[in-house]
């Protein structure tokens, strides 16, 4: 990050828009989808998120409010700043795994789609400072700093601003050419630079992806209820699952992208070419009692360098054994379930005690013994 700024840009000056154009093209040449441009207006968003917080809708995340305003007035967070460089990257996998079947296989685990290759964070974080400083290359030192998801950021408004998408009914950014299936990222600076239209909502009528979310999370058309969402359930809640949410989560053990899936813009959505993306470990279609089985060391050797491994051992354990409560009756899968009665955390043996009861039941009613 610089701070200090010797340029003397204005927007819509024949520098600024010069410029502008070099770094849509640099971006390019980074790997980045698209490149836009917006400035730092957000007070309508702001008023949404303060109701959003005051509802409590972001559950465990107390972050969200601890940063009051510096997430939705960017000079807040680094002063000068006047113009967002939003980008956005591509990340839908090239795989011949069909995730809208994988989620009918209860005995094999369901890993949101972006979560299976490399760490997005690590991988856009070292892109957005390439671009940063290519653009300080041309112009001098000038005040900026990169996001990732790695601060308070309200990146899907500022996103929607540079028209990269509007904001669909789900709450992801969605582009009529790419879907939504795309990491974004941000560069604060204080260059004044040429700024994007945004783009008109095209959703319409279709409800498609609040009839299909598994807990209701998404509690009316662009509103998204945190604490019922599967992605918060499994990544950032540290405690219990709350009972009534358990059988409805299946078997997805990490994020979920039932919203995603059956979302009509996402059939124009192209397959990532970036390798740190792809598929590793077999996560793409794993085995839960496989999966289950894996010690720390093993969870922590198999993550190297993913998002997964932010939830730790434990969150993982006791994501699957919902997975497992949620599956079809099995002897395999009860042994699996066995041999964690006994782990050294509550929160580890609660859900397993709870997918034990689940399995026998199960069993019970297709008249099998316990």
């Amino acid at each position: 990050m610089t701070t200090t700024s010797d340029t003397s840009l204005t927007t819509n000056s024949p520098d600024a828009t010069g410029l502008a154009a070099q770094i849509r093209a640099w971006g390019r040449e980074l790997g980045f989808q698209r490149v836009g441009f917006c400035d730092t207006e957000l007070s309508a968003d702001e008023a949404r998120l303060m109701e959003w917080l005051a509802a409590g809708r972001h559950g465990d995340m107390s972050y969200m409010a601890r940063h009051g305003t510096r997430r939705s007035r960017p000079a807040e967070l680094l002063p000068g700043t006047i113009t967002v460089i939003s980008v956005r990257m591509d990340y839908l996998p090239a795989d011949d795994v069909d995730p809208l079947a994988l989620l009918q296989r209860g005995e094999r685990g369901y890993i949101s789609r972006y979560a299976l290759g490399r760490d997005y964070h690590k991988v856009m974080r070292g892109r957005l400072k390439g671009l940063a400083r290519r653009i300080e290359d041309a112009v001098g030192a000038h005040g900026w700093r990169v996001f990732v998801d790695s601060a308070p950021v309200l990146e899907k408004p500022l996103a929607g601003k540079a028209g990269q998408g509007w904001m669909g009914k789900h709450t992801n950014i969605l582009d009529r050419d790419a879907g939504s299936w795309f990491f974004l990222g941000e560069i604060y600076t204080d260059l004044a630079l040429p700024t994007d239209s945004p783009v008109d909502d095209h959703c319409g009528t279709c409800h498609r992806c609040i009839d299909a979310c598994p807990t209701g999370a998404i509690t009316a058309p662009y509103e998204l209820d945190a604490r019922l969402c599967i992605s918060y359930l499994t990544i950032e809640h540290h405690g219990p699952i709350p009972l009534p949410l358990r059988p409805l989560m299946g078997n997805r053990i990490y994020g979920c992208d039932d919203c995603q899936l059956v979302c009509p813009w996402n059939r124009f959505a192209t397959p990532t070419t970036e390798a740190d993306f792809q598929p590793r470990h077999g996560l793409s279609d794993p085995d839960l009692v496989e999966l289950f089985g894996w010690t720390e060391a093993e969870f922590l050797q198999r993550t190297e360098g993913s998002p997964i491994r932010r939830i730790g051992h434990v969150r993982w354990l006791r994501n699957i054994a919902v997975a497992l409560g949620n599956a079809p009756p099995s002897p395999r899968i009860r042994v699996a379930l066995q041999s964690r009665l006994g782990h050294p955390h509550p929160l580890v043996r609660e859900h397993t005690r709870w997918a034990l009861e689940r399995q026998a039941v199960a069993c019970e009613a297709e008249g099998g013994a316990v």
